[in-house]
């Protein structure tokens, strides 16, 4: 198990200490350290993304039967990303610390900061990220445990899809560099959006009916009947899982309706949500 996790604790940090370097050192960038660092972070995640959502495509269509059948991956690479979700919570955190300074809060110059501003500025970072920052820890404390113990092998298949969840991460990554460089109104941010929207909706909010339905086609159950066959913790989890989710894709259709129908024209379903 330690093998993984210590790949992971490497291949993560070190990959954006390279990005990060490179982009400020390279004699044809020569990026600030705040566009560097922020750049970096969506970089890791993006890669992360591609990996856990590919390794999710391996596992989901080796197993045959949804049940029992096995795929070293989905252990593997279970333990590469709990030091990725560790590593994220300091990243994200560094890109709010950057964008604080870049605003006028902090002294670019090295000057001494008043006290308390380096609280103020976690605590600013916690109310701000903090549903993603509980999302990071759970699937540390929860949901690694759970995959590693509690499921005794059993569930390939379903923990396959559930990393495929991925598949939208580099969209919205790109998406929120697009933005840092003021480039809402282009082309490719409107097709990125569009792509983004249409992942998310079918790799994280459909996904659990589709968990569920695979399960009662597994079991001979109408979709219906499924969440009162399985034990009520398993759709407890289900939607702890899903809430989040449908949160963040009501931001994304949000941020959609606003840049396909901008403000002087908004449908009627915009103006509701405004």
């Amino acid at each position: 198990m330690l093998t993984p996790m210590v790949a992971g604790g490497v291949v993560f940090p070190g990959l954006f200490l390279l990005s990060k370097n490179t982009l400020q050192r390279l004699p044809q960038l020569r990026w600030e350290e705040a566009a560097a660092v922020i750049v970096s972070a969506r970089l890791v995640s993006s890669v992360q993304a591609i990996m856990a959502s590919t390794a999710g495509y391996i596992v989901s269509t080796s197993c045959k039967h949804i049940i029992d059948d096995q795929h070293w991956l989905s252990s593997a690479y279970t333990q590469f990303a709990v030091p990725y979700f560790i590593y994220d919570i300091y990243a994200m955190f560094l890109c709010h610390w950057h964008k604080h300074q870049v605003k006028g809060h902090g002294g670019d110059d090295g000057a001494a900061r008043a006290p308390g501003s380096t609280w103020a500025i976690a605590r600013g970072y916690l109310h701000k990220e903090f549903l993603m920052v509980l999302h990071h820890a759970a699937m540390v404390l929860v949901c690694f445990p759970l995959s590693v113990v509690w499921r005794q092998g059993k569930g390939d298949f379903f923990l396959g899809c559930m990393l495929m969840a991925e598949v939208s991460t580099p969209f919205v990554c790109l998406g929120k560099i697009l933005i840092q460089y003021k480039q809402q109104h282009t082309l490719l941010h409107k097709v990125n959006g569009a792509l983004m929207l249409l992942s998310f909706l079918c790799c994280r909010v459909l996904l659990f009916p589709y968990l569920y339905w695979a399960y009662g086609r597994h079991a001979g159950l109408p979709l219906l009947a499924v969440p009162l066959a399985i034990p009520a913790h398993v759709n407890l989890g289900a939607a702890l899982l899903l809430a989040p989710q449908l949160y963040w894709f009501f931001l994304i259709c949000r941020g959609a309706c606003r840049l396909f129908w901008p403000r002087s024209r908004p449908p009627p379903a915009c103006q509701a949500q405004d």
